[in-house]
């Protein structure tokens, strides 16, 4: 038992199976208290009759637990960190989001012309995922086709003009016609915004993040800490016969301290840089605190819906004839 009381010797389940066992006031009074043949006891009282027997023995197992899965909930919060801060640099960074975004508000000014909402400078970003309820004549292709269209259309002449295109052209387009090349800019287009998905995976797997859980357990780890850190320098100190449990405590209570100061610091840094890319493309956002990870929610529902316009154009060829797309021109 020697091991035990110093901290050392059970494993995580034994702990976990022990802190649950924790006995009410009442129980434990009785317990105590209890004058009969010990062999008369179940099992299980007799195990609770000798543990309540230890100084703050459940404390104990309380603070060991704590200890045994202290490493993985800080690596798992500074993964979830790394990851928000990945997803803001993708954002940031994504020179085809941007230019999505420019194409959605030039073709909204299009559409808007004469009218007081024209001449727009920007939009907020819910805006995107109502691309696909502006329908054209035919009912089915929507404004996100349009402006899918465009954008890859303008991407692969972009591709196509660089030097490596211009190369592959001068071999590929000497037979063909105008309407070949321009189909084969505009598949090559929609490779480069189909894209998007794998480009900005980081901002999709930030969408599905429960920021309340990781202040939690920010707050938790803290908590707990403080909590054997009060029983480690307070309860149990000066005790002779727990001075091995305390001197391995203080130990770790060193390193937990440490890492909770690192994990408070990236907390804040890259909270920080959530509401500088939220009000960068969203505005002013101060007053909406009730998910601070929105906009990589919007981002990802939208990335969804363009998966799937730029699945559905892959399968069609662009009419020379009216298209339903005109009424967007």
């Amino acid at each position: 038992m020697q091991n035990q009381e110093n901290g050392e010797g059970l494993c995580l389940q034994q702990l976990e199976a022990l802190v649950k066992m924790v006995p009410t006031k009442e129980e434990e009074l009785k317990l105590c208290s209890y004058k009969g043949e010990v062999d008369e006891l179940g099992s299980a009282e007799k195990f609770l009759r000798a543990v309540v027997g230890v100084p703050f023995a459940f404390q104990r197992a309380e603070a060991m637990l704590y200890r045994e899965t202290f490493e993985d909930e800080v690596v798992h919060l500074r993964n979830s960190f790394s990851m928000l801060e990945e997803a803001c640099k993708e954002l940031k960074s994504s020179r085809l989001f941007l230019k999505l975004l420019e194409a959605v508000l030039k073709t909204g000014n299009r559409m808007n012309v004469g009218t007081i909402r024209g001449g727009a400078k920007a939009f907020k970003l819910d805006a995107l995922l109502k691309l696909s309820d502006v329908k054209g004549t035919d009912g089915k292709t929507t404004l996100l086709h349009f402006v899918v269209q465009e954008i890859s259309r303008s991407e692969g002449i972009r591709v196509s003009d660089s030097i490596m295109g211009r190369i592959m052209n001068q071999r590929t387009n000497k037979n063909r016609t105008a309407e070949e090349i321009d189909e084969d800019h505009r598949r090559m287009g929609l490779d480069l915004v189909s894209g998007l998905n794998t480009e900005l995976r980081n901002v999709k797997k930030t969408a599905t993040i429960d920021m309340e859980g990781i202040v939690s357990s920010v707050s938790n780890l803290r908590d707990g800490l403080g909590g054997l850190k009060c029983l480690a320098s307070e309860k149990l100190k000066g005790d002779e016969d727990n001075r091995a449990f305390v001197s391995s405590m203080s130990s770790f209570l060193r390193y937990g301290e440490r890492s909770l100061e690192e994990l408070r610091e990236d907390e804040k840094r890259v909270m920080g840089r959530v509401g500088e890319i939220a009000e960068y493309f969203h505005g002013d956002v101060r007053g909406d605190d009730k998910n601070p990870l929105r906009i990589f929610v919007i981002v990802r529902d939208f990335l969804g819906m363009l998966d799937l316009v730029c699945r559905e154009l892959r399968c069609v060829r662009v009419p020379n004839s009216p298209s339903p797309l005109a009424p967007f021109r």
